[in-house]
């Protein structure tokens, strides 16, 4: 987010100087953006992946500060809870292998890391939901020592006046009830990004809107939380659940802070900055020694601190970024897939991601109009719910529409369009169709990481208690990630 939080209590004033700046912001990035030239440049790409560190048991295990200690490798970085690492890819240029080149980095860096936390006694796992997390690991003792983390779960505490509940369906529902944000750590993303022209933003962004449903439901890997199987991707609800900050009046509800959106986006990137300030209240009221309008006015690139910092606390499932580096550029964040099972899959599902949201863009004008924003925002529900087997609404040429259609036949139906998104953006054939091809046979065997955990623990429970037979499951997991090979030719066993 950029400042740097040194304290998690404010005073009155200090949110009401914040909120005028973060108008003054608008005004400033609305000026910079109607400036000839600014954020143009080659189309790049880049990606964020959050780790769960564990322990010999496969039990979580808090030393994410201790375990980077043991590398000097600048790309990683703590998270929330403290038994979760981040790492950054460097940005890649889109043209040519984009994908190859970033599952090698990908790859070389989980090597590093992976010796450092061995070294620590621990063990690096990438998947969306670790299925040996229990209830007493979502605890505020276990977030990281960091006071912009406390910051955060004060303040959105504070916003919504009572604990945050947590109210999930699924085979084993779940309700529990939690005095901070620390349940945010329980769901760890792949998250990828997309720069693109400030002037085709809109286009873009509404094509990665559309792009993220049947992407989520071809991606799955979070079916479990503390025992309890939810969702084919449980890290949406629970995300949007663990911080949401409104308190509950009755009647009319505020649009929440984790959400897939609240409309399309009709002229300029501003417009998410802009919501952002509006719908929501500032959680860490920080200033910059910085006037954006200033230095706007002098003809320079403003940092914008305070808009990132608040625009940073408010999660739309695919995010708006501004970012003033090598003279100022916007990127799409896409933040709903998530970690695991392995590189190869990661990187498909980004491929499919990125190929959709640029084989759709051209025809996005002449979608919306068939496809409600209300209706879309159902579907991406549907998708993280059921996965696969979803059905959902999608846009047709042919009145009426939307339709239903089963995700699983969408996905098949989207992907000479997502193939066609990234040749036209210049990545080489081979690169695309490795990767897409990993998509094809995904679908076709029906089986994403969250299908291959539900059966397998289904095989375990069979002879085994719930505690062990997860145990188990987690071992067999990591055996086969290191595998490498994709998860549709992971074999389920009896146990």
């Amino acid at each position: 987010m950029g400042l740097l939080i040194t304290r998690d209590t404010f005073e009155d004033h200090e949110y009401v100087r914040f909120s005028e700046r973060l108008l003054a912001s608008i005004e400033a990035l609305d000026i910079l953006l109607a400036r000839p030239g600014f954020g143009a440049g080659e189309t790049t790409i880049g990606a964020e992946l959050e780790l769960f560190l564990v322990d010999d048991a496969g039990l979580p295990l808090p030393a994410n500060r201790e375990v980077l200690a043991k590398t000097v490798d600048p790309r990683f970085t703590v998270e929330m809870d403290r038994f979760n690492l981040e790492f950054n890819a460097r940005p890649l240029p889109l043209a040519g292998g984009p994908f190859a080149a970033l599952a090698a980095e990908i790859d070389g860096a989980m090597a590093e890391i992976s010796r450092a936390a061995r070294e620590c006694s621990g063990r690096i796992v990438h998947i969306g939901i670790l299925p040996t997390l229990c209830r007493e690991d979502l605890v505020v003792e276990k977030m990281t020592d960091n006071p912009r983390y406390h910051a955060l779960s004060k303040g959105l505490r504070q916003l919504r006046g009572g604990p945050f509940q947590l109210r999930i369906h699924g085979d084993d529902p779940l309700a529990l009830d939690t005095d901070d944000a620390a349940m945010e750590g329980a769901c760890t993303s792949f998250q990828v990004h997309l720069r693109v022209s400030p002037k085709n933003f809109a286009r873009f962004y509404n094509a990665a809107q559309l792009a993220t449903i049947p992407a989520l439901a071809a991606s799955g890997n979070s079916p479990l939380l503390v025992g309890h199987r939810l969702w084919e991707e449980t890290r949406i609800a629970l995300f949007k659940q663990s911080v949401d900050d409104r308190a509950d009046h009755g009647g009319w509800h505020a649009p929440p802070r984790v959400s897939f959106g609240n409309g399309w986006m009709r002229q300029t990137v501003v417009e998410a900055f802009a919501e952002s300030v509006a719908l929501h209240a500032p959680v860490i009221p920080v200033l910059d020694k910085e006037h954006p309008l200033e230095v706007v006015g002098r003809g320079q690139v403003p940092l914008l601190a305070e808009l990132r910092l608040h625009h940073g606390t408010v999660w739309r499932w695919n995010r708006a970024v501004y970012d003033p580096a090598g003279g100022g550029h916007v990127r799409i964040e896409f933040r709903a897939l998530p970690a695991g099972p392995t590189t190869a899959d990661m990187v498909a599902n980004a491929a499919f991601m990125l190929g959709l949201t640029l084989g759709l863009a051209p025809e996005v004008d002449r979608i919306l109009p068939a496809y409600p924003f209300s209706l879309a925002q159902h579907a991406f529900y549907r998708a993280a719910q059921s996965g696969l087997d979803a059905v959902f609404p999608w846009p047709t040429d042919a009145a009426p529409s939307p339709r239903d259609v089963n995700a699983a036949s969408l996905c098949l139906q989207l992907l000479p369009i997502a193939r066609r998104g990234l040749i036209d953006g210049g990545v080489d054939a081979r690169d695309a169709d490795h990767y897409l091809s990993i998509i094809a046979s995904r679908v076709d065997t029906r089986r994403t990481g969250a299908t291959w955990q539900r059966r397998t623990l289904a095989a375990l429970c069979r002879s085994m208690s719930l505690p062990e037979a997860l145990r188990a499951l987690l071992w067999r997991y990591e055996s086969l990630s290191a595998r490498g090979a994709p998860v549709h030719t992971w074999p389920i066993e009896d146990a």
